[in-house]
């Protein structure tokens, strides 16, 4: 199934029904009062979120969304019908903008929560409402209201409780794969991974956590360099980042300065994920043979206050310990 975090779509609340003009024609009545009726209420246009959806594609190719229209009111003072409500389901976490403005509208974070993003117009008065002792016979009655129109955003934010971060090939995909049931694209070349990949996770005793793998950033990436600029506003719903840094010997690049990069990027992008629980993680420590790589990020982390660990998710060498601290920090026993 393709992933879509973001689309914009129109929608179009239904238009109210015109009031009647119409007077009463019965036997043995020669002059019959008005007796028109009201329109009807046109159909809202309800977004609501829902845990059965994971993706926002179904909006991809559909774009366009009305609700129904009110019905005209009728003699005898029949109101009009109410048109139908439209709903539209989004996945949980569904964040709703102005299409124009991109001003926040709605954050569905919750199961079942709801937005009206469009409101039906009200239904015009029918003729009956204007008797007066002046006006005995009104020969007119209202239009009704057109219903709200307008283009909206629709963008997805996963929620989870643990999102990975780090660099093509940092070994994301890998460890997600060994510690839930996800199967992420595996392979040593970049950008295996082309969407935000949920995993969860069950340790012992604890409460089940869901981990997000996030797509690799670059450097620029705040700036839509490479993929994961598409991807960065998943970060900004979990509770703690878990950085992966590569330690193997078969990199030239300096593992702090990888580290630095991406802490570069999520500051720019938004300050505020500066602030998140973040623990680093040295993968492929099998393949750190030298082991002076893993020791100088080791002794930054060490120095900068922040929890470190190192594993390999290939021998499954210290992955159980990375766990147990998340679950400590993420579940309630």
């Amino acid at each position: 199934m393709k992933f879509v975090d973001y689309v914009k779509i129109y929608v179009k609340a239904g238009d109210g029904g015109r009031g009647c003009v119409s007077f009463r024609r019965e036997k043995y009545v020669p002059k019959g009062g008005p007796d028109g009726g009201d329109g009807g209420k046109g159909g809202d246009v309800i977004i609501k979120a829902s845990k059965e959806l994971h993706t926002l594609l179904d909006h991809k190719y559909q774009k366009t969304y009305k609700a129904q229209r009110g019905q005209h009111g009728k003699g005898s003072n029949m109101k009009g019908k109410d048109g139908d409500d439209l709903f539209i389901l989004v996945p949980v976490g569904t964040v709703i903008k102005d299409g124009e403005t991109e001003e926040l509208l709605a954050d569905l974070d919750e199961e079942g929560k709801i937005f009206v993003a469009a409101r039906g117009g009200r239904g015009g008065l029918g003729n009956a409402h204007f008797v007066s002792p002046t006006h005995q016979a009104p020969r007119f009655a209202q239009p009704g209201e057109k219903g709200e129109e307008k283009w909206i955003i629709l963008e997805l934010k996963l929620i989870a409780d643990v999102g990975l971060i780090g660099l093509p090939n940092a070994g994301k995909s890998t460890f997600i794969s060994v510690v839930s049931s996800a199967r992420p694209k595996i392979a040593d070349y970049p950008f295996t991974t082309l969407s935000p990949v949920l995993g969860v996770v069950k340790y012992k005793d604890y409460k089940s956590f869901v981990i997000a793998d996030i797509p690799g950033l670059i450097e620029g990436a705040h700036r839509g360099a490479g993929l994961g600029h598409q991807f960065l506003r998943h970060v900004e719903r979990t509770s703690l980042l878990l950085h992966l840094v590569d330690v193997s010997d078969y990199l030239a690049s300096d593992p702090v300065e990888d580290f630095e990069k991406i802490q570069k990027e999520l500051s720019l992008y938004n300050p505020e994920l500066m602030k998140k629980k973040m623990i680093v993680v040295g993968t492929k420590k099998d393949l750190a043979f030298k082991g002076d790589r893993l020791e100088r990020l080791k002794d930054y982390c060490k120095k900068k206050g922040i929890d470190f660990f190192s594993i390999s998710a290939v021998k499954k060498e210290g992955v159980d310990k990375v766990i147990e601290y998340l679950a400590e920090r993420v579940c309630t026993k």
